[in-house]
């Protein structure tokens, strides 16, 4: 089971307690190690000889947990990737919730991601973080805590985990990934905001790659080297929450430079120069509407909305070209 440095402290408070909560939530950025945290507690507390440093490894229980075949153990997760976790997932939990221990300790339930659930499958989960029947936890894990129902986050322990700082992420890096160079590494570490195991996730999906491939294309999009069509075209490979990160990423840093004119505070190298040029050939107030329109359509692209993946680009693209030349 996976330990990061990071957690160390964080985790002694928790093996540490004599008493359990019975919900926690788990917060913090995407990437950090979250629901490795949560899968070593939830193996601690169905463990029948735990110790400091978390479960045994040995015992029935701690078996049955390894197997996948634990009976008082529930995992509840969207059943595709990047889905919503729907009511009768919930449903299911519930009626799991209500069950007596079969080994006659606790039963323990991970949800990851909670922000993952609708209003309905989040209602229909309140009872049972309210009332948990027996000795159940419930672990909730989150990557966007502000998107939780308050209700939701009221019923729990809310405990902020840790973002490990850039020198440790660095050194875990350089453990996990030896075979890149040290500049590819803090790149990496830049483009995923600080979270090392967003990192190595990125690294994987050829996220440098993608990336390239969009600076080259706003370059020639402002040099009218290339259509808003065509760009929308070639970047059908590109997430779109990518995408939008690094718009959003560079009308922040438009905005600072007009507001600082600090040359160092200009993001990665790739796109210094063209931050800087918009910067200087585009009226505050057209890079502030822009960003509000880039933000609202990143909102609708963590909310999963079904949106018109062309149609979104060109629109973006369009206002992007139009940012310059109007000061």
């Amino acid at each position: 089971m996976a330990e990061y440095p990071w957690q160390q402290a964080l985790w002694q408070q928790f093996a540490g307690r004599p008493q359990h909560a019975h919900a926690y939530l788990l917060h913090g950025p995407k990437g950090i190690g979250k629901r490795a945290l949560a899968e070593r507690l939830m193996a601690m507390l169905l463990c029948q000889r735990p110790s400091a440093q978390g479960a045994c490894g040995e015992c029935k229980a701690c078996m049955l947990l390894a197997a996948g075949t634990h009976p008082d153990n529930f995992v509840l997760e969207p059943e595709e990737a990047d889905k919503g976790i729907k009511v009768d997932q919930v449903r299911e939990l519930v009626s799991f919730v209500v069950q007596t221990a079969q080994l006659g300790g606790r039963k323990v339930v991970l949800i990851e991601p909670v922000e993952a659930m609708n209003i309905n499958a989040a209602n229909a989960l309140l009872k049972s973080l309210e009332e948990p029947s027996g000795n159940t936890v419930l672990l909730l894990v989150s990557h966007q805590p502000s998107r939780l129902l308050p209700t939701v986050k009221s019923r729990c322990v809310q405990q902020a985990c840790p973002l490990p700082s850039r020198e440790q992420s660095l050194q875990w890096l350089s453990e996990a990934l030896p075979e890149l160079g040290a500049e590819e590494r803090d790149e990496l570490l830049t483009l995923a905001a600080g979270s090392p195991l967003a990192a190595v996730q990125m690294h994987t999906q050829g996220v440098r790659e993608q990336r390239a491939l969009v600076v080259d294309g706003v370059k020639k999009l402002l040099k009218q080297q290339a259509s808003p069509m065509q760009l929308a075209d070639a970047w059908n490979t590109v997430p779109l929450q990518l995408l939008f990160d690094w718009f959003c990423d560079w009308s922040n840093l438009m905005l600072r430079y007009q507001l600082t004119q600090d040359e160092n505070g200009l993001g990665l190298a790739d796109m210094r120069k063209v931050v800087q040029y918009l910067a200087q050939k585009t009226p505050q107030p057209k890079v502030l509407e822009v960003q509000d329109w880039i933000l609202a359509q990143r909102q609708k692209v963590l909310a999963k909305a079904n949106l018109n993946r062309v149609l979104l680009l060109e629109a973006l693209l369009v206002s992007w070209a139009a940012l310059p030349g109007n000061a």
